[in-house]
């Protein structure tokens, strides 16, 4: 029979690598396309290439990751597919770069801030409930184990 806490905890390291590569991807993708303005070559935007595909890589296993480790918590799964419909906007306003005054390329930027804080979000989230840091504040919906009392049996502080 299957475990249910198992799968939920193996696609929960799931969110918890494909958040990690967001936040590094993007930050690599800022690096090399401001490089890239400032004159670095052609190089530097075949690296901003080349960092989207790990970008897009953990944005799957965000989106697939909490589906699965959160199913019938549905405004995580919902907040999921919300981060699927944000990382897709964020492709579809990628204007012509080559225009001036491409005014659209500043929104796929912008997009790329909120996929960042977005990755931070899910990361943090996913290495309380793997317990590889203390409980906090979630800016998403708590899931029915992060609300259970703990094996000891005490309660959790309620402060």
């Amino acid at each position: 029979m299957l475990d249910h806490r198992l799968v939920r905890r193996a696609f929960t390291w799931v969110v918890l690598v494909g958040s990690t590569l967001v936040m590094l991807g993007v930050l690599w993708q800022a690096f090399t396309i401001a490089a890239y303005v400032r004159g670095a070559g052609d190089g530097a935007l075949d690296a901003h290439l080349t960092g989207s595909f790990f970008v897009h890589g953990g944005q799957l296993g965000i989106v697939i990751g909490a589906i699965v480790a959160y199913w019938k918590n549905w405004t995580a799964v919902a907040t999921a597919v919300g981060f699927l419909v944000l990382s897709i906007a964020q492709l579809l306003f990628l204007g012509n770069t080559e225009e001036q005054g491409g005014w659209i390329n500043g929104l796929h930027g912008f997009l790329a801030l909120i996929i960042l804080l977005a990755g931070v979000a899910y990361a943090s989230r996913a290495a309380r409930e793997l317990g590889l840091r203390r409980a906090s504040a979630t800016p998403f919906a708590a899931t029915e184990e992060t609300n259970a009392a703990p094996e000891s049996g005490i309660a959790p502080d309620a402060g």
